[in-house]
Parts: structure tokens; C-alpha cells; sequence
């Protein structure tokens, strides 16, 4: 019953780098039934140190498509497909609209407020990761659930542009602990297709590559939250 579960479910991914190679493998090989990877990016040498999906031979190659590539030879059942591009508004909701679950693993906090918002608006799930440095945070944000809070009730606002660049290449990133963060995404993932275990949603999981620490702390939903009706 759980694998026809995982079959007829449909993830896409926004990101295929740190964060995104192990959650599509795993999705992949578990045999999530449709999957979707957007990037716009191409796959440079050094981010073959913790975006584990890519080899040298995808250097300079369109990084969703490279992706898909791998992935259809671990397993060629199952709906893959690439969006070699940049998410903005307008085409998020045509790309999105057929998938159930979204999974951001991006690395600017614009894409992620984009997807926060989508998710809230159209009632999807949403599963959230972010790592810089040492440390990693994880969220799941169920907004077909009226109580779920989102990622503005932890952060209002953007940050501004000066603390909106790519963590792995001006702070650096444990390669590791993209690893550790995007295979914890996966498992959310599966716990929410398949409706076991205790739920994410209304914490953030933060953990500490260094220290080996996991701790689970309390997300309130803000009563003058976006997520709440309220303007941006």
C-alpha cells in the first residue's frame, strides 16, 4: 500500500545542487511516481564536493538536465522531468501546478519567499532546507492544514540583498551537512506522502554539523502573517 502511495505522488524540486542531488536520488530510487527538478544553473568543478548527483563529465552541462540523466538510470519507471530555468512568479504556477509536494532547496532567500508564498496561496506542502557553514534548518509547512505556519512567520522580510547571496561560495558549506540536510528532506517527504510518523510542520529542525547536535524548535504561526491573510 505505502509503495502505490509513493507511486502516484508527484514532487518537484527547485534546486539541484547540495540539497537537491540526495533528496532526488532517494526520491528516485524509492520510487516517488513523478518528479520534477528545476535549475537554472550548470554544473561547475566546485560543486562536485556536496552536489553528490553530478560527475566530471556534467561540467558545464545544464545541471536539471544532468540530473534527470542520472536519475533515469536509477530508475527508468517512474515520470522525470527537467526545467532548465529560472523560477520566477509568473512561471511557477505553470510549472508547480501539477505537483503536490514542492521541496525548495535553493540557496537565495527571493526563491524561497517565491515558493513560500505559492505554497500558501495554492495549499500544497512544502518542505524547506538551508544550510550555511556549519549549520542546517528544516522546515515542513503542510498548508492544506489551516494551522501550519510558513517561512514569514519565522523571517517577515526578505533579508536585504547584501545577506541574499549564495552561501556556498562566500561562507563555504560542510559538504557533508548538505548531504545530512537533503536526505532529512527526503524522509519529510515520504512521512508526509505516506501520512506516518510525527509531523515537521509547527517546528524547525536545526542542526549543528560540528557539535552533532539536533534540536527541534517551536514555529508559532504569527496572527499577522502573511499565511494568515494578511498583505506581504
Amino acid at each position: 500500500i505505502g509503495q502505490k502511495k509513493l507511486l502516484k505522488a508527484s514532487v518537484l524540486i527547485v534546486g539541484a545542487g547540495g540539497l537537491g542531488s540526495p533528496i532526488a536520488i532517494y526520491l528516485t530510487a524509492i520510487g516517488v511516481g513523478k518528479i520534477g527538478v528545476v535549475d537554472k544553473d550548470k554544473v561547475e568543478i566546485s560543486n562536485l564536493g556536496r552536489q553528490i548527483i553530478f560527475t566530471e563529465n556534467d561540467i558545464n552541462k545544464s545541471k536539471s538536465f544532468s540530473a534527470i540523466s542520472r536519475l533515469k538510470k536509477l530508475n527508468s519507471d517512474i515520470i522525470l522531468k527537467s526545467y532548465y530555468q529560472k523560477i520566477t512568479k509568473s512561471n511557477l504556477k505553470q510549472i508547480a501546478k501539477n505537483y503536490e509536494i514542492i521541496v525548495d532547496g535553493s540557496d537565495n532567500f527571493k526563491t524561497r519567499f517565491l515558493i513560500n508564498d505559492y505554497c500558501v496561496k495554492n495549499k500544497k506542502i512544502l518542505v524547506s532546507g538551508a544550510i550555511s557553514k556549519f549549520d542546517g534548518h528544516i522546515y515542513t509547512f503542510n498548508f492544506s492544514k489551516n494551522e501550519s505556519p510558513c517561512l514569514r512567520c519565522f523571517i517577515p522580510k526578505i533579508p536585504s540583498e547584501d545577506l541574499d547571496v549564495d552561501n556556498c561560495q562566500y561562507e563555504g558549506i560542510l559538504g557533508p551537512l548538505a548531504g545530512i540536510i537533503g536526505t532529512i528532506q527526503a524522509n519529510e517527504i515520504v512521512k508526509e506522502i505516506l501520512g506516518i510518523g510525527e509531523t515537521l510542520c509547527g517546528s524547525i529542525l536545526i542542526v549543528n554539523a560540528l557539535k552533532l547536535t539536533f534540536r527541534k524548535v517551536k514555529l508559532n504561526k504569527r496572527s499577522n502573517c502573511y499565511c494568515h491573510g494578511k498583505k506581504k
